[in-house]
């Protein structure tokens, strides 16, 4: 990898496309609870996968380190992701580790979290005491028989929904609830998914089933649009378009014109959002990847475990950075045949 210029200190780092470095996305486990099947199947992920052992993923000092030298290149957004980050043991102390990042050199940086709710009434109060500021919450069903059928699990939707309740209660918020639509299986659940959340407080967000990883049998077929779950919601209330607070937001923005609340729309397949993607992804075991859809992970634990000094991670990076020119989103219509891709279990969504 060649050398490219450091920025000054806090500048963005900029890719081929002039994309800042913005976001890290810090998948702290490959391991989760659930067996969704468009994430972790079951016939993949069974009892006999062998998932990371502890010592070959970062700790939680070598993830505070990537993240403090990321903000010497512009970083101002964490989150933590998994698998299921609150399996990690003790990950309020990772939390703490990163809360003095918001204020490091008078740049704010915004530490959240996304889960699947099931350890999270019992976590938040720890979370929030270490310096976490938001929670997103993944969500396909409101109904408990089909939550458990796409989960592939036998948690209680009661459970996940307690665990929202009580994030917002000690603070992280506003809670922000992902939910993956795929047609002819949770579609059914749009409507009733935004009265529930609608009065609550909460953001709900709709996102299309997308092409993630190599296991979760993708089928364009499968792909209700962001306009198709528009019209749906646009049926029974009155929305009206909310302008993005920053370039790179994921979500196109809709308010009720009542006041009561707003949802998203997350539509990587219909309309992609590349020209405008500002995440870095961080592995459990240290390596990045340049795009959700990506392939190819440059190991940083590597340099880390070699003694390297900050300013050599910061050039590593950088670098990297630099000469980033993922757009699969855009592109994936020209692909042909299967192209391999990062399993999102692995790398967060």
């Amino acid at each position: 990898m060649g050398t490219s210029p450091l920025p000054a200190r806090g500048t963005p780092a900029r890719d081929q496309y002039r994309r800042p470095l913005r976001d890290l996305r810090i998948s702290i486990t490959d391991k989760c609870n659930f067996r969704c099947t468009y994430c972790m199947p079951r016939e993949i992920f069974g009892a006999d996968y062998p998932f990371l052992p502890h010592g070959d993923l970062l700790s939680f000092e070598e993830i505070a380190r990537v993240a403090r030298i990321g903000t010497r290149l512009g970083l101002r957004k964490l989150r933590l992701t998994g698998g299921e980050p609150l399996l990690r043991k003790d990950i309020e102390v990772l939390i703490g580790l990163l809360s003095p990042l918001k204020t490091l050199e008078g740049n704010p940086i915004e530490i959240a979290l996304t889960t699947n709710g099931t350890l999270l009434a019992q976590k938040a109060q720890a979370l929030k005491d270490a310096g976490l500021e938001r929670v997103t919450v993944s969500l396909d069903a409101l109904d408990g028989e089909r939550f458990q059928h796409m989960s592939d699990s036998k948690v209680a939707v009661e459970r996940v929904l307690e665990g929202i309740e009580q994030a917002a209660a000690v603070g992280l918020q506003p809670v922000k609830v992902n939910v993956v639509v795929r047609k002819g299986l949770n579609d059914d659940q749009i409507v009733p998914m935004a009265e529930y959340f609608r009065t609550r407080g909460h953001i709900l967000r709709f996102i299309e089933y997308m092409d993630v990883g190599n296991t979760n049998g993708w089928n364009l077929s499968e792909v209700l649009t962001g306009q198709e779950i528009l019209a749906r919601l646009q049926a029974h209330y009155k929305l009206e378009p909310v302008a993005a607070e920053y370039r790179g937001e994921v979500a196109s923005r809709y308010r009720y014109t009542d006041g009561q609340g707003e949802i998203g729309l997350i539509t990587s397949v219909s309309q992609p959002f590349c020209g405008d993607c500002t995440r870095l992804r961080l592995s459990p075991e240290g390596k990045f990847f340049l795009c959700l859809f990506g392939s190819q992970g440059y190991d940083v634990r590597a340099l880390l475990r070699a003694g390297a000094t900050d300013d050599e991670v910061a050039q590593f990076i950088n670098n990297m950075w630099a000469r980033r020119d993922n757009r699969y989103s855009e592109q994936r219509g020209e692909q042909s045949g299967d192209q391999p891709k990062v399993e999102m279990s692995y790398i967060g969504g």
